[in-house]
């Protein structure tokens, strides 16, 4: 893409007290080959990916991804210039890959996020239809936070485009996950409350309990001495 020229080699300079949010999904799908691979042990085909949350093409303000995946890979570095930003591959074994976001405006720092590879089911992963072979899915919502970003970042930011005209959805309903990490949230808080209530009169009763008792060995000796 071809960017504006006329921001300077600082960019137009920092926009103090400005901050802008993009949020961002990130994660693989996997899919089970059915046994193991002949020729070199593999089990699993997957695919590594970021992507937008809402429907807006972020190249116009991203420039490349770097996906680092496990050295036992020929070529561990991959470098994707344009969407989609996934890799896909095939292995045996999770494992972390690190996702660096370089932008556009090179007074920009780009962003890292670290995702674990996720191929068998556990708590994280999701299976949206193995058996119609569509595979396991591990993915997670965060956001990209600018503050005080340059006037051509700010310009960059703020002129996307939609990235598709049709509906725009995710195989995780983050809304529905969010709303549910909040009611653990309140459910614990509200357990931890009648918790600390339970002890406060748990100490209460022993306080009493410790003052009675210093009653009635005053008394005691009172009355040896009487």
């Amino acid at each position: 893409m071809s960017l504006p020229t006329d921001f300077g080699p600082d960019s137009g300079g920092r926009l103090k007290g400005v901050c802008i949010i993009k949020p961002i999904v990130y994660g693989n799908i996997a899919r089970y080959f059915g046994k193991k691979r002949e020729e070199d042990g593999h089990t699993h085909q997957w695919t590594v990916y970021v992507k937008p949350y809402n429907n807006e093409d972020i190249s116009c303000y991203v420039k490349k991804v770097h996906f680092k995946l496990h050295e036992s890979y020929a070529n561990q570095n991959r470098i994707v210039v344009k969407p989609p930003y996934e890799i896909s591959e095939t292995g045996w074994g999770e494992f972390e890959i690190v996702i660096k976001i370089h932008f556009h405006d090179p007074n920009e720092r780009p962003v890292t996020v670290y995702h674990i590879l996720k191929l068998f089911p556990s708590g994280g992963t999701m299976d949206i239809g193995m058996e119609q072979g569509k595979g396991l899915l591990s993915e997670s919502y965060d956001e990209i936070v600018f503050q005080d970003p340059t006037q051509l970042m700010h310009h960059l930011l703020t002129n996307t485009k939609q990235l598709t005209l049709g509906r725009w959805e995710h195989n995780t309903n983050f809304e529905e996950k969010k709303e549910k990490t909040l009611k653990s949230i309140t459910d614990a808080k509200q357990k931890v409350k009648k918790e600390i209530a339970v002890l406060k009169n748990r100490l209460k009763l022993a306080r009493e309990t410790i003052s009675q008792f210093k009653d009635e060995i005053a008394k005691l000796q009172d009355g040896q001495f009487a």
